[in-house]
């Protein structure tokens, strides 16, 4: 879909409302330049595009697919083919939602193809045209209006980026376990928005090479260079700290784990005890509990079932509590091969 279309010359845009393509293409050859806006076209009309422009396929090919990185290609012709990636904030998902934006870059033409919702151009094409002294430098500066707003646009989802983070590592840092998920999905958006940011930097040094772009235009380009190289510092750093925090969850992770394995492990030991306890008072308990004569003619009286039961369940509780007595109080034998007596002064 074309959103708009205008033929620049002497640095004004020469009619109000867009033109068609074919006056567009027409329109090129008379001087100026025309600036071309499409939005996620068809193939049919990106071939319309390239018929009237005279395009290379192989770079109509490119801006149809969708890349991972930036790159800057030159064709025989003398176009221009230069990917960017866009990035924005959604702070209902708190995802980074990316775009991109190619853009056909020649003497008398300018043409970007955006995909992506978060590509929007009307407000470099506004403020390059309230700009008449550098539209006068020619198609150049419609490059650097493209990348001084995809650049302005990363500052915001670096300072969302930065609010999440301190966000997980408050909750970690504070002995919670903070949703490992969470961090690990943090961690693949910073990465991504890493490809996205790195790879601009040699696109935009090589526009700041000898001869590449008007020299009114090199101080423009160098200060969007400038910001950029903020930008990919800050997005290398939060990767390295949501990498630390990754870490630090997983050590946290682990440190409850082996305090719930301690509450086991004392838990099993009470219950060891407890049975080791009743299991003698069983057998004492079960075995007098037996109806055979010698017991039945013998304990007669409430003094011998009481002597008999008395002894029958104290003694094993007494032998068993100097037995474990007893364990706990062995040392330990010493390790052979090592001096335990005292160096001489």
């Amino acid at each position: 879909m074309i959103v708009d279309c205008a033929h620049y010359e002497d640095g004004r845009r020469q009619q109000q409302g867009p033109m068609p393509l074919e006056e567009a293409a027409a329109r090129r050859v008379q001087g100026g330049f025309v600036w071309l806006g499409l939005f996620e076209p068809t193939p049919e009309e990106l071939e319309r595009v390239r018929g009237a422009f005279g395009l290379h396929e192989l770079a109509v090919e490119d801006a149809q697919a969708f890349h991972l990185r930036p790159k800057a290609e030159k064709y025989e012709d003398g176009t221009e083919l230069i990917i960017l990636r866009t990035a924005r904030y959604d702070d209902e998902r708190e995802e980074i939602d990316t775009g991109e934006i190619s853009v056909f870059l020649a003497e008398h033409f300018v043409i970007t193809v955006r995909q992506g919702i978060a590509s929007e151009l009307t407000g470099a094409r506004s403020r390059l045209e309230r700009r008449p002294e550098l539209l006068r430098t020619g198609s150049a500066s419609t490059l650097w209006a493209i990348l001084d707003q995809v650049v302005d646009s990363y500052a915001p989802v670096v300072a969302e980026l930065d609010r999440d983070i301190e966000q997980i590592e408050a909750t970690v840092f504070s002995g919670t376990v903070a949703p490992t998920e969470r961090i690990y999905f943090l961690r693949r958006e910073a990465t991504d928005f890493y490809r996205a940011v790195h790879p601009l930097l040699a696109v935009l040094a090589r526009r700041l090479a000898p001869g590449q772009a008007p020299a009114e235009l090199l101080p423009y380009f160098r200060d969007v260079h400038d910001h950029l190289l903020l930008v990919n510092e800050e997005v290398a750093a939060q990767r390295d700290l949501l990498a630390t925090v990754l870490e630090a969850d997983i050590a946290v992770i682990s440190v409850e784990q082996n305090r719930i394995n301690l509450r086991q492990t004392a838990t099993m030991e009470r219950l060891t005890i407890v049975a080791t306890v009743f299991l003698p008072l069983s057998f004492v308990v079960g075995f007098f509990g037996q109806n055979f004569g010698w017991l039945v003619e013998h304990i007669s009286s409430l003094g011998a079932f009481v002597t008999l039961s008395v002894i029958g369940l104290v003694l094993p509780c007494t032998v068993l509590y100097a037995w474990l007595h007893h364990r706990r109080g062995q040392a330990a034998p010493p390790v052979p091969g090592l001096n335990h007596h005292r160096p001489p002064g």
